[in-house]
C-alpha cells in the first residue's frame, strides 16, 4: 500500500533509503519471488509477512487446495527468511448456516496449523472489518477469532490483529490487545476514519504501540495504510511515533 506508484522491486530500495528495515506484501502468487529474495538480500532487508491465497477455508471442498497452496507460500516463507503467513477466511457463503461455515473453518485451521508447522512458519488469522472495507467477510470481529486460535491451541497459528479493522467493529483496543497478547503473532496498523498513516485519526498510536512493548512483544507491525501525502512522509511520521 506504499509506494505503489513505483514498480515492486524498486519499492524496496525506498523501504530501505526510508530507514525501515522490513517489509510485507499481500499475494505471492503475482510476484518474482526469486527476485524479491535476491533484492531484499542485497539490501540487507527482512520480509515480515505475506498473504498465502488459496481462496476460501469456509468450504471444506476447497481445504485441500488450500492447504496445498500453503504449502507453497510455506516453501518461499523460508526462501526469504519470512516468519508468518497471513490467512482470511473468505466471504460468508450465502444459504449455508453460519455455525456449519464456523465448523469448516475450524477445520480448515486445524489443517492450516498442522501444514504451517511442518512448513517452519507460523500462519496468521486475519479478521477484517465489514462494515467499511471488506462487505460480506466471514471473521469481522476479533474476539471469535481469539476463540478459535485458543481453541485450537497451536502454536504455529495466531492472530494477526488489524488495529485499523478492529477499531472499526470493536474499539477497545489496548485492552483487547493487552488481554490477548499472547495469541497474536502480526499487527498491522492505520488510523480511522481514512487508512491512512497513525497519527492522522482517531487512534493514540504512541499509546498504542508502547502499550505493545511494554507487554513484551517483539514481532514486526506492519504498515497497512494509504499515506494521506507523501509515502517516505509518512514513514518518518509513523518512525516518530514508534520512538
Amino acid at each position: 500500500m506504499i509506494f505503489r506508484p513505483l514498480p515492486f522491486a524498486d519499492r524496496l530500495d525506498a523501504v530501505k533509503e526510508a530507514g525501515y528495515d522490513a517489509f510485507e506484501f499481500w499475494g505471492w502468487q503475482n510476484k518474482e519471488m526469486a527476485a524479491i529474495r535476491e533484492k531484499k538480500d542485497a539490501l540487507g532487508l527482512d520480509v515480515a509477512a505475506f498473504g498465502v491465497g488459496g481462496g476460501t477455508l469456509l468450504d471444506p471442498a476447497n481445504h485441500q487446495r488450500y492447504f496445498d497452496t500453503l504449502g507453497q507460500a510455506a516453501e518461499w516463507a523460508r526462501a526469504v527468511n519470512c516468519p508468518s503467513l497471513i490467512v482470511t477466511t473468505g466471504n460468508t457463503l450465502p444459504d449455508v448456516p453460519r455455525e456449519q461455515q464456523l465448523e469448516a473453518l475450524r477445520r480448515g485451521l486445524e489443517g492450516v496449523a498442522k501444514g504451517a508447522a511442518e512448513g517452519g512458519v507460523v500462519a496468521v488469522l486475519e479478521p477484517l472489518n465489514t462494515k467499511v472495507n471488506h462487505p460480506g467477510y466471514f471473521l469481522d470481529h476479533a474476539a471469535e477469532a481469539f476463540q478459535l486460535i485458543r481453541g485450537i491451541d497451536d502454536p504455529a497459528l495466531r492472530v494477526l490483529y488489524d488495529i485499523y479493522h478492529m477499531q472499526i467493529m470493536d474499539g477497545d483496543i489496548i485492552q483487547a490487545i493487552a488481554d490477548h497478547i499472547d495469541l497474536i503473532g502480526h499487527f498491522h496498523v492505520a488510523d480511522v476514519p481514512g487508512r491512512h498513516e497513525p497519527g492522522t485519526g482517531e487512534l493514540n498510536y504512541g499509546n498504542i504501540i508502547r502499550r505493545i512493548g511494554d507487554l513484551g512483544y517483539r514481532g514486526f507491525v506492519g504498515l497497512e495504510y494509504h499515506p494521506s501525502a507523501d509515502d517516505a512522509r509518512s514513514l518518518e511520521i509513523v518512525k516518530a511515533l514508534a520512538a
